[in-house]
Order: C-alpha cells, then sequence, then structure tokens
C-alpha cells in the first residue's frame, strides 16, 4: 500500500537528545545571523523537538529554515539538526495548514518540466519574463524580482541519446539531476566530453526521477519517497551490473547519501546503492595518470571557486576546486558563505530579501575579486551569483572543457 504523507511523519523521528544546548549551530546559521525573524537552528531544531513530542503546536519561525546543513556541518556531537526541522515541516505540512501551489511549483520542477514538454523553450523563456506573467507568480509567492532559470530547447537525457561517444570499453551511469537535465545540459555534455578521455562511456536512464530534495525542502515528503523508490531501484539495476553511478550534483548527491536512509531507511535497505561524485572520480583518475587535459589557454589570475553548502556538507573536501588545480588552472575558494538561494529558497517572495542578505558577503568578494568566472558545482548558486553580480558561473568541468586545447 503507498506511504501517506501522514504515516511518514508518524513512523519517522530523527532523535534530538544528543544535542548539549552549545549553541555552535547558531552561530553558523546563515539565515540567523541576518534576521531574527528565525529562532535559530537550536531552538527551531532539537529544542522545540522535545516540545513537539510533547503534544505541543509548531513555532512560526521553522519555515525560515533553509536547509543548507550549515548547522549540521558545525555541530560538535553530530546532531542532524535539518533533517529534525524537514520532518517538523512535514508533519505540519500535513496536520496545520495545506500546501500552497507556490511551494508544489517550487518543489516539482521536473514534473513541470514534463508538462510544459511540449511547449517551446522559447515560448517558456518568453513567459518566464514577461511582467504580466511574473506579477501573476509574484501573486502566488515566487518573487517578482529573482532570476528564474532558462529552459534548454532539449533536455540533457535527450541530447545524450543522440550523442556519438567514441567507443569506451567501460561505462558509467550519469543521474544528471533536474537543473542540469532542464536547464543546462551543456555542463552535462562537457561532463560526458571529460569522461570520455577517461575512457568511459556515458549513459543515462529515463526512469531516473528528480532526487526529491526541493520536495523534502517544502515538506512533500511522501512525494520524495516516491522518487527515491525510483531512483533506487533504477540504481541497484546498474550496480549489479558492476557500472558506477555518477552525479555532478551536490545536492542529488546528499539526497543518496544522507537524505534516503534517514527519511526512508525502507528504502535504502541494509545496503544503499552508491552514488559517486563525477568530480572525485576524475580527480582520482587524474592521480592515477588515466585523465589529463592539455589546456590551450590559462585565466591570467586565480578564477574564483564558490562552495556550495551542501558539497561542504557531503565531507568529501572540494573535488571541483581540486580537478581544476590538478589540470593546472589556478582557482582560490571565495570562503564567503552561502550564496542564499537554498534550492527553491530565494524565489519564494517573503525570502527574497534574506536570501540577498544571506549571500551579500559573497556578492561583495565576487565583485571585488574581479574574476572573470566563478567555477561552482550548485545550478542555482549559478544562478544566483551571476543575477546578483552578473559574474558568469560555470561548473569547473565546464571550465575545464573550455580551456582544453580539444575541448570543441
Amino acid at each position: 500500500m503507498e506511504t501517506t504523507q501522514n504515516t511518514f511523519v508518524q513512523r519517522v523521528h530523527v532523535n534530538p537528545d544528543s544535542c548539549i544546548a552549545c549553541t555552535t549551530c547558531t552561530v553558523f546559521c546563515p539565515v540567523a545571523e541576518v534576521t531574527g525573524e528565525f529562532a535559530g537552528p537550536k531552538m527551531i531544531g532539537p529544542a522545540w523537538e522535545r516540545f513537539r513530542l510533547s503534544g505541543l503546536g509548531e513555532d512560526r519561525s521553522l519555515s525560515y529554515c533553509t536547509n543548507c546543513k550549515n548547522c549540521d556541518i558545525s555541530c560538535p556531537q553530530g546532531v542532524p539538526i535539518a533533517a529534525i526541522n524537514m520532518v517538523a515541516r512535514a508533519r505540519q505540512c500535513e496536520q496545520e495548514h495545506p500546501h500552497f501551489l507556490r511551494d508544489w511549483i517550487v518543489g516539482h520542477q521536473e514534473k513541470l518540466g514534463h508538462l510544459l514538454g511540449p511547449v517551446p523553450a522559447g515560448l517558456k523563456n518568453w513567459s518566464m519574463r514577461n511582467p504580466l506573467v511574473r506579477s501573476m507568480l509574484d501573486v502566488l509567492g515566487i518573487a517578482k524580482g529573482a532570476a528564474m532559470p532558462a529552459y534548454a530547447p532539449k533536455r540533457f537525457r535527450t541530447l545524450l541519446a543522440t550523442l556519438k561517444q567514441p567507443a569506451c570499453a567501460k561505462k558509467v551511469l550519469l543521474f544528471p539531476g533536474c537543473y542540469m537535465d532542464l536547464y543546462d545540459p551543456a555542463s552535462g555534455l562537457d561532463l560526458v566530453w571529460a569522461f570520455n578521455k577517461a575512457g568511459y562511456e556515458v549513459i543515462s536512464d529515463p526512469r531516473f526521477a528528480c532526487c526529491g530534495v526541493p520536495m523534502v525542502a517544502g515538506g512533500f515528503m511522501a512525494d520524495a519517497r516516491k522518487q527515491a523508490m525510483t531512483n533506487v531501484a533504477v540504481m541497484r539495476e546498474y550496480a549489479a551490473k558492476g557500472i558506477s553511478v555518477m552525479t555532478a550534483c551536490p545536492s542529488c548527491e546528499l539526497m543518496f547519501k544522507e537524505e534516503i536512509p534517514t527519511f526512508f531507511p525502507d528504502v535504502a535497505g541494509e545496503a544503499m546503492p552508491e552514488l559517486v561524485d563525477a568530480q572525485e572520480f576524475l580527480l582520482q583518475l587524474a592521480a592515477e595518470g588515466r585523465f589529463h587535459v592539455e589546456l590551450a589557454t590559462r585565466p591570467d589570475a586565480p578564477l574564483l571557486y564558490h562552495a556550495p553548502c551542501h558539497m561542504r556538507a557531503l565531507g568529501i573536501g572540494l573535488p571541483g576546486l581540486e580537478l581544476l588545480s590538478a589540470m593546472g588552472i589556478a582557482a582560490v575558494p571565495a570562503s564567503a558563505g552561502c550564496c542564499g538561494i537554498s534550492g527553491s529558497y530565494g524565489f519564494k517572495k517573503e525570502k527574497r530579501e534574506i536570501s540577498l542578505k544571506v549571500g551579500a558577503e559573497l556578492f561583495r568578494v565576487v565583485r571585488e575579486s574581479k574574476s572573470p568566472v566563478v567555477a561552482t558545482e550548485c545550478g542555482t548558486c549559478r544562478l544566483q551569483i551571476t543575477s546578483v553580480t552578473g559574474t558568469p558561473c560555470a561548473h569547473p568541468v565546464s571550465l575545464l572543457r573550455s580551456m582544453a586545447a580539444d575541448g570543441a
């Protein structure tokens, strides 16, 4: 029988008792730093969870949590604070108020992509720039001033299916993620180029669905579970054939490595199929001498690299930055915190100002760096940085290909 939202929130509980009330998480919370509207991760997470378990109502500031994971990164006790908040949000959305249409829209971009598939990309993008349409979306709660990602003429998986790749003895399965698939297929083709150079053919699977991160952040846990069931089943099929599954998106990677085992342990099972970070994989191949790029051009000064919050939360270092350095492209970390977009958070009308305040330090660093381009793995980070600062942003592998002698 299909799991309902209510069954989920009754069944899943994340233990808050390891919290020692040190407030380290609050110090590192980018939202608490810029607004007093948010009580902070300690209060809304483990502290308020004890009130929830006593049957008291929800605190209104729960909605200000972005699920950026900075609280989890900083917690000395390893308390999954963001997970506590996301379970609470699912419970709140089920028991206290219905989802707004806006929340469904920003949490189901892949489904919208399917529904709008027959509409030409040019018409869809014109609509998203049309003042009347944006005013209507603003009424729904999607900020009129927030830049929207532009639909690509063809999805990545459509392009990959017809792409002629060199004969390779080995294969990898790519989980593209919604941003690459719908809006930035060029970064996916750049990744295919890199894997081909390393001797791997890249394949994908049409059954792959959104990883579920936007649904978790919006409280649509039942929908996220359905996605997890589909994706994990596909991954298991390929794992049984000895084919590694890759992703270039930190948020997708975090969903598979942490969120699914936490929220949907029955789906993860005893052995969750492994998902490999594409940049980390290429970096390892480079260290083994199996991946090398001859550069045709080099930047005059070090490029700026922004570390997405979810990349730092993975705890695997900064493989995108390290890959650029290994290939001879000088890059330096911005070290300026969160960009503020946090997936769908920065698109919400009532959160837009907070989003911009959170990213203000990063925007300042980008402007003052005079870097011609910013490297970062996260698609929505790229959108936020470019729309606010005017500085182009690209995936590290895309930058690598753009400077390669054989990158055309």
